[in-house]
This record gives C-alpha cells, sequence and structure tokens, in this order.
C-alpha cells in the first residue's frame, strides 16, 4: 500500500532542501564577492515578484521571490541576475567603478564566480563527512561468498570465493563498490576480472536488470550481478579521516552524474527518466517522511547535483561564465559583446526548454498527462 507523504509535508521537505542549498550557493559568490570589494546590490532567493525584504547597511537587499526555484546575487556592474555587463559601469565615478564586478581582474572574477558551486560541494562533502564519522566506512573485500541462482554472474561463471579485481578495468577495492559501479549500468556488458585459486580470469557479460518498487510505488530499473557478500566489515571513521572519506565519496557520485549524462546523451538510458522540480519536491517529501539520516543525505545529493550542474559550460550558468573567462585568458581580451549577448540569449533559452522537458517529464510520471 502507497504511503506518500502529504502535500504540505511535501511542499515543506521541497523548501527545506531548495531553500537552504541556493542560500549556501548564493553566499558562496556573496562572500568571496565581498572579499574582493565587490558590492552585492541584491541578494535573492527565488525569482520573480519580490514577496519580503530588506536592505542591509551596506545598501545589499535581501529578498524572497516569488518562483523559488533558485536565486541569485546582481553585484554593481550588472546589468540583470545573469552578470551581464552594464556597458554604463565605466562611466561610474571612480569609487563607485572599482567596487563592480566588471573592475575586477580575470581570476578574481572566476574565483567570485566558481565559489558558488564550490561551497556546494563543500556543503556536501561536511555532510557526508558527518555520517562517516558517525557510522563508519565498509571495507567489506569484494570476495563472492554466494550467488543468486540463473543470476547474471552465475550464468557468467562466477563461483563462490572469486575474488572481483577490476570492472570494465577499474581497480575493486570493496564490495561495496561493485554495486556502484553496476547499479547505473542495467542491461550494459561489462568486463570483469576476478581471482581464482590465485589466477586472474575475464568474464564479459551483461548486468542483470532487477526492477525495484520502493514504499512509494516508486519503479526503478537497477542493475544486478546477483552475487552476495560474506558477513559485513565496517571500521570506524576517525575525525581527521571523515573529510577525506567523504571527498572520496563526491568524487563517486560525481563520476555517477558523469556516466548517467553520458547514457543520456548517447541514447543509452531514456531522457524520460530526467526529473524536474516536481519530481525533486515529491522525493524530498518520500525522503523526509522516510527519516532524518534519509533527508539529510538527500540534501547532500542534491547539493552535489546543484554544483555540478551549475559547472556545466552552459551561459547563464556558472560554468557558462568560467567558459568565457578562459575565452578570454587565452585571447587575452574579453570575448566579443555580440558573441557573448547571443550565447547568453541560447543559453536562457536552452535552460528554459529543459526546465519544461523535465517538468513535462514530471507530470507525466505522476500520470497527469496523457
Amino acid at each position: 500500500m502507497s504511503e506518500n507523504p502529504g502535500f504540505l509535508l511535501t511542499v515543506l521537505a521541497f523548501l527545506l532542501v531548495l531553500g537552504p542549498l541556493v542560500f549556501v550557493h548564493e553566499m558562496g559568490h556573496y562572500l568571496v564577492g565581498r572579499w574582493f570589494g565587490v558590492k552585492a546590490e541584491s541578494f535573492s532567493i527565488g525569482f520573480g515578484r519580490e514577496i519580503a525584504g530588506w536592505t542591509d547597511k551596506r545598501g545589499t537587499r535581501w529578498k524572497l521571490g516569488m518562483l523559488p526555484l533558485g536565486g541569485y546575487v546582481q553585484f554593481a556592474g550588472d546589468m540583470d541576475p545573469s552578470s551581464r555587463a552594464n556597458p554604463d559601469w565605466v562611466a561610474l565615478p571612480a569609487e563607485e567603478r572599482n567596487r563592480t564586478f566588471q573592475s575586477k581582474t580575470l581570476w578574481q572574477r572566476a574565483l567570485i564566480v566558481f565559489a558558488g558551486p564550490a561551497i556546494n560541494f563543500l556543503f556536501a562533502i561536511l555532510i557526508l563527512a558527518g555520517f562517516a564519522f558517525a557510522y563508519g566506512k565498509s571495507v567489506t573485500p569484494p570476495v563472492v561468498a554466494a550467488l543468486v541462482p540463473s543470476s547474471a554472474a552465475a550464468e557468467a561463471g562466477l563461483l563462490p570465493g572469486d575474488k572481483i579485481v577490476s570492472i570494465d578495468g577499474e581497480a575493486v577495492e570493496w564490495f561495496d563498490e561493485v554495486g556502484r559501479k553496476i547499479a547505473h549500468r542495467p542491461g550494459e556488458r561489462i568486463t570483469m576480472r576476478a581471482e581464482r585459486d590465485g589466477a586472474i580470469r575475464e568474464f564479459s557479460f551483461p548486468i542483470g536488470v532487477e526492477i525495484q518498487q520502493d514504499r512509494f510505488d516508486n519503479e526503478y530499473r537497477i542493475g544486478r550481478l546477483g552475487i552476495m557478500s560474506a558477513k559485513p566489515v565496517v571500521r570506524p571513521v576517525s575525525l581527521l579521516e571523515a573529510p577525506v572519506v567523504a571527498v572520496q565519496r563526491t568524487g563517486d557520485i560525481v563520476q555517477l552524474m558523469v556516466a548517467t549524462l553520458g547514457q543520456v546523451i548517447t541514447g543509452r538510458r531514456s531522457v524520460a527518466e530526467l526529473g524536474g522540480p516536481l519530481k525533486i519536491a515529491q522525493v524530498s517529501g518520500e525522503q523526509l517522511s522516510a527519516g532524518l539520516d534519509d533527508f539529510i543525505f538527500f540534501i547532500a545529493l542534491i547539493s552535489i547535483n546543484l554544483g555540478f550542474i551549475n559547472l556545466l559550460p552552459i551561459p547563464m550558468l556558472d560554468g557558462g561564465h568560467l567558459l568565457f573567462y578562459a575565452v578570454e585568458a587565452i585571447r587575452r581580451k574579453p570575448a566579443n559583446p555580440r558573441v557573448m549577448e547571443w550565447a547568453f540569449r541560447s543559453g536562457l533559452a536552452a535552460v528554459l526548454a529543459l526546465m519544461v522537458f523535465v517538468t513535462v517529464n514530471d507530470l507525466a510520471s505522476f500520470g497527469l498527462l496523457g
């Protein structure tokens, strides 16, 4: 029986996930900008009409927008929240001009832009470090203790006692790494190397597909080998080691995102699986109702997603700005204003089209279309 969270809980959970993460992201831009002496004219959580706000002693307008799907910091010298330069900034008095974003050196502007995604990754690492310190790290050896009859691994010829060495050339150190490497690749063919009686054997076979359904009736296609480990081994993680473990786990998550994006681009994964704000809201409510640990871990995942997506080289996003700064560094002069204008318009169109597409996907997944 479905135990979906109520509408109010879903809305609350969505705001508790997105609001703080957007604030953290924009605070990264704000703090580094302030460090370099740039005046922030407005700091907004949400877009559109202002529903609440105040102006601080530095002249920054802090506000909440009606559409809680992002935010922005508009610095002095910006034409709009997308940080396009206002051509009039050069005519400002020297004191005001020196407080504009455009007056700063290339590396300073790049750091201000990079600070947003960077602080999202740092925020996630802090959460994952807390989990590592509280629950330890799995160090179960990658040894096959048993196999599910007729499973992909059994059909390929693996036997109990085999020690998995690598999957598609990537070394395997612990048993839980096996699941991370194959779960997002249902049906794909892999090459696995395993040690048996001191000799290395190679197996090439397609990953099994398992259709899973969670307690909220969501269905997922998961890659499965059909192998089981011996008794799990978990060792404590010290306070000093916890950040190292967290960085490693963050790297694994980013690697999974890159692989999944590649699958969508190459057609190996259906674009229908892409989710948008409505799906995030739904899963936020589900994770909050599942428990505090699940909800906090979900916040870390979304924070990594937010940092990763913003680094994509798409105009309008932080990665797009960084791409133009890279071009500027190579050419030793800014990109042509017309080219930048065209790129930002195209980037805006692409972002809006993607938002519409994933929203339609969300509505379809809820059974509200067709």
